[in-house]
């Protein structure tokens, strides 16, 4: 108990004087999880609405492998990212293995489904309630993903923050790919591992609190939009 404490007390006192070491592996976190962000919400968003709108043959196959997709485990995608960016697979000419791309990239693969998979639900049961009227104005497929997703936009900001949570709070894919190495590719799952495997418990609780406080914020955000796409809605009706 007393070493808990000794422990909390020490990783408290990291937190406040923003301790270098800290510091650098939480804004790599950050880094990190934000592009992979951005790059999985830029195709995910398109792709979804897409998928929303679209009808066609072997549509039960493709949502049924996107789903599937939700469900791989981080260190599978990381996994293959590891083959596809190793010297002897097809993108090992980038040489982005080891590296801060490296997680980018397996950060989006791990994304990627939850942002198309939310988006495509979205749409779909938006184009239901509204499909009739975009018909009766002759607008086509494309017209009708890119209209629902500007009125749903307060929404696809949950999906987005769900997104960027999935990403910064995992901790098998950037891992593999990034081989957390200190200075350079360690953020704050892997170095939350890594230093409660050597016993340093301060930095490992120091790093643990901010990623909980990171993750509390998200889900504040997320309230707080909830209520305001809620509120939009009354008003509207």
């Amino acid at each position: 108990m007393n070493n808990f404490s000794s422990s909390l007390s020490a990783a408290f006192s990291l937190v406040m004087r923003a301790d270098t070491l800290l510091l650098d592996v939480v804004l790599r976190s950050l880094a990190v999880s934000s592009l992979a962000c951005l790059v999985a919400s830029g195709v995910g968003l398109l792709l979804g609405a897409w998928l929303g709108v679209s009808r066609f043959r072997g549509r039960g196959v493709a949502l049924a492998l996107l789903n599937t997709a939700l469900a791989l485990p981080s260190v599978v995608v990381g996994l293959v990212v590891y083959l596809l960016l190793s010297r002897s697979g097809p993108l090992g000419f980038l040489g982005w293995l080891f590296s801060f791309n490296a997680m980018v990239l397996a950060q989006s693969v791990l994304v990627l489904p939850v942002v198309t998979a939310l988006v495509r639900q979205l749409i779909e049961d938006a184009d239901e309630a509204h499909g009739e009227q975009f018909a009766s104005l002759g607008a086509g497929r494309l017209a009708r993903s890119l209209i629902l997703l500007w009125d749903e936009r307060y929404a696809l900001l949950t999906v987005v923050m769900a997104a960027f949570g999935r990403a910064i709070s995992e901790v098998g894919a950037v891992m593999v790919v990034g081989g957390n190495i200190d200075g350079f590719t360690r953020v704050m799952t892997t170095a939350i591992a890594l230093e409660t495997s050597k016993g340093d418990l301060p930095l490992a609780l120091a790093l643990g609190m901010v990623l909980l406080g990171v993750v509390l914020l998200l889900n504040m955000l997320v309230s707080s939009v909830t209520r305001v796409v809620v509120k939009r809605g009354v008003v509207k009706t």
